[in-house]
């Protein structure tokens, strides 16, 4: 199944970099955040990317066409212009980073990326956010419910916005309902979604304030519980803080092994 990273939108407000680079390439241990969410779902068996980028695009795509020299040691005759690599580093990846426009909202980056999906059901999260969801599972619980969105919602964090879940698995709203628990579940920014949905993309498309209520209305968004971890890379802090795990071998993202 392939996996459209959203990786669009300004620039980082993260990062200290005069020039300003895409918040997805900011690095938590010296590695993009992009990195750290393609090996998550690499380690799943996701391994086709279609990575949705905006404000300085050209930046991801030279990340990836020189990726093995980022990973590798390599020495450079400077008087040949010859460049002689050392224990090749890279993944069984494929990814295709594709220019979605800088101002495009986020369901319109989906729509732009049609043209590169091949299956009836793609996944789609976007590029500032580290997690543990279990990916098998999730599609699993899509494929069971059938609808034409399947979003995986957890315990809200920091400025998250809370989500109204009703009876089925089915979101109702964008916003919780009088009586409800309002600190229980947020947008996690992950979605199953089916090719049908494409119907509905037809414009500058928000995912979560335009096109999730329309279809909640059709009873077409089911809604996957996700208990484990899930961060939203929002501010320094955030950086820091997942920074400081991933250095100390305690980040809950990382279930891979080396």
């Amino acid at each position: 199944m392939q996996v459209v990273i959203l990786a669009g939108g300004s620039k980082s407000t993260l990062s200290d970099d005069r020039e300003g680079i895409p918040k997805p390439m900011v690095e938590i241990g010296d590695r993009p955040l992009l990195w750290h969410i393609m090996k998550q779902y690499s380690s799943m068996g996701f391994k086709d990317f279609i990575v949705c980028g905006g404000y300085k695009v050209s930046y991801i795509k030279n990340y990836f066409r020189d990726y093995y020299i980022y990973q590798s040691d390599i020495t450079v005759d400077l008087a040949t212009n010859q460049i002689e690599v050392h224990r090749k580093r890279t993944e069984d990846w494929r990814v295709t980073v594709a220019d979605t426009g800088i101002f495009s909202a986020t369901g319109q980056r989906v729509s732009l990326a049609k043209r590169y999906i091949d299956e009836d059901m793609f996944l789609v999260t976007y590029g500032d956010c580290l997690s543990d969801i279990d990916l098998n599972a999730l599609v699993e619980f899509a494929r069971e419910k059938d609808r034409l969105v399947t979003m995986v919602v957890a315990h809200p964090t920091g400025r998250s916005a809370t989500l109204s879940v009703g009876e089925g698995d089915l979101l109702k709203g964008m916003k919780p309902m009088e009586g409800e628990d309002i600190f229980s579940w947020a947008n996690a920014c992950t979605y199953v979604l089916k090719k049908e949905v494409f119907h509905y993309l037809n414009g500058n498309y928000e995912l979560d304030k335009q096109l999730l209520p329309a279809l909640s209305l059709k009873h077409e968004v089911a809604v996957y519980r996700h208990e484990g971890f899930w961060c939203p890379v929002e501010t320094k802090r955030d950086k820091v803080d997942l920074e400081t795990r991933w250095n100390m071998g305690v980040a809950p993202w990382k279930v891979w092994s080396e």
